[in-house]
């Protein structure tokens, strides 16, 4: 960055977030395609060409829209949708029906009947009901369905427990304390329209460690020898999920994909190699860890109120509806005063959203330096589940989203209007 030129102000992506931030208004979410990109470069080159029989889909929960979509289709990722909603926006982004796998553990008839129609993938099974009424759907449609059931494979991830799902108490996938999951497998051989190929778990969320990766698949590896032997059921698909961590805070250290896949690639050959087994084609699903660090967040900051001695509280013009995940689960964040960005940072204040909540706080705790309302604050690594869980609580617009690359940025989400937050009352 040229100081000079850039007159101590923080440049993501090539760009002057003073100037964005003036340009297209603030709230504003901003996202890197170079960042993007070189992440699901990492992935290609270090799982996907490495490993023979591999693929990767992109979390589309994490942040989605019509662009993300086209965006990760280009580079070669399959997407990972959980509602009829994202599969609806990656049917109007002409995404591939075939690399689609769609999640959720209480999937409506119409969603899967919109799945089966549009020729989805995969199928993500999570319960025997959902397994009757996809069967059902699929037969009077005269459709095959190829499915993975998802398993619980009871591992406690080191993670916040609103973000755990592979436990053994989880709303989500067959339970692995009991046999009932044979019965299924068996079950399927009688389906005409129902094609198992294998199974998927998902652990958690924000995984800075591959310890839980790695237990849960000895569980699944020992799942699919064992229906080999008892059932002569081939695996042909394991789905390891994604859940890998980033960097929010300097306490955080961002692990490549090479410390996550390496290990489970290698236990799966062993694995398969020991006992005869065909070695079934491997899928990874990362999504925070594609965008996370992708996104800022740019604020103006606007009333100041030092309680001496206590609490000096910075408020800006957006909080919890745009960034949720502080007031859910106590959700850690960096941020810079973007057009202060070199100046000492020798005072400690506590960021505050603007909504009638006493809960609505960004950060607490964040060394700035002197802060005058009208600064820019960016708030770093908002990339991933800010935007696709903004709210519009206290009827405030969403944030426009605006797109990045090596200094040129446009807008791919427009900012909502009051109208737009009315347009649906009857």
């Amino acid at each position: 960055m040229n100081k000079e030129l850039r007159q101590n102000h923080f440049v993501f992506d090539g760009c002057d977030t003073v100037e964005i931030a003036e340009q297209y208004g603030t709230p504003l979410y901003v996202i890197s395609e170079t960042i993007i990109k070189h992440k699901c470069r990492e992935i290609r080159e270090d799982y996907l060409l490495k490993y023979d029989n591999t693929r990767a889909v992109y979390a589309g929960k994490a942040f989605l829209n019509l662009e993300m979509c086209r965006l990760v289709t280009n580079e070669g990722l399959g997407l990972d949708v959980v509602s009829g909603g994202e599969l609806y926006t990656a049917i109007k982004a002409d995404v591939p029906m075939e690399n689609i796998i769609f999640h959720g553990n209480n999937k409506s008839q119409d969603e899967l009947q919109m799945a089966v129609l549009n020729n989805v993938g995969r199928i993500v099974v999570d319960n025997g009901y959902e397994l009757d009424r996809l069967n059902k759907i699929a037969e009077n449609h005269n459709r095959t369905v190829n499915i993975l059931f998802r398993i619980t494979p009871g591992i406690s991830p080191d993670t916040h427990k609103f973000i755990s799902t592979g436990q053994v108490d989880s709303k989500f996938g067959f339970s692995m304390q009991n046999n009932n999951l044979y019965d299924y497998v068996f079950k399927t051989k009688n389906m005409r329209h129902i094609n198992l190929r294998g199974f998927h778990f998902h652990i958690g969320s924000q995984l800075l460690s591959n310890e839980s990766h790695l237990k849960a698949l000895e569980v699944l590896l020992y799942l699919i020898r064992e229906l080999n032997e008892k059932l002569d059921f081939v695996t042909a698909e394991i789905n390891v999920g994604g859940g890998f961590g980033i960097s929010y805070t300097k306490e955080d250290k961002t692990k490549n994909i090479r410390y996550f896949v390496d290990p489970m690639m290698k236990k799966i050959h062993d694995h398969c190699n020991r006992y005869s087994l065909i070695t079934p084609q491997v899928i990874i699903e990362p999504g925070r860890w594609v965008v996370g660090e992708a996104g800022i967040t740019l604020y103006s900051v606007g009333s100041i109120k030092e309680i001496p001695g206590i609490r000096t509280y910075v408020s800006v013009d957006g909080g919890m509806p745009d960034n949720p995940r502080p007031s859910l689960y106590n959700a850690k964040y960096s941020a810079v005063i973007a057009n202060r960005y070199d100046d000492k940072r020798n005072r400690t204040v506590t960021i505050a959203g603007k909504c009638c909540e006493s809960g609505d706080i960004l950060i607490w705790d964040l060394k700035v330096p002197a802060v005058e309302p009208g600064d820019v604050l960016a708030v770093m690594s908002t990339g991933a589940y800010n935007y696709s869980m903004s709210s519009n609580y206290n009827k405030l617009p969403r944030p426009a989203v605006v797109m990045v690359n090596k200094g040129v940025s446009r807008l791919i989400v427009r900012r909502e209007t009051y109208d737009d937050l009315i347009t649906r009352d009857v």
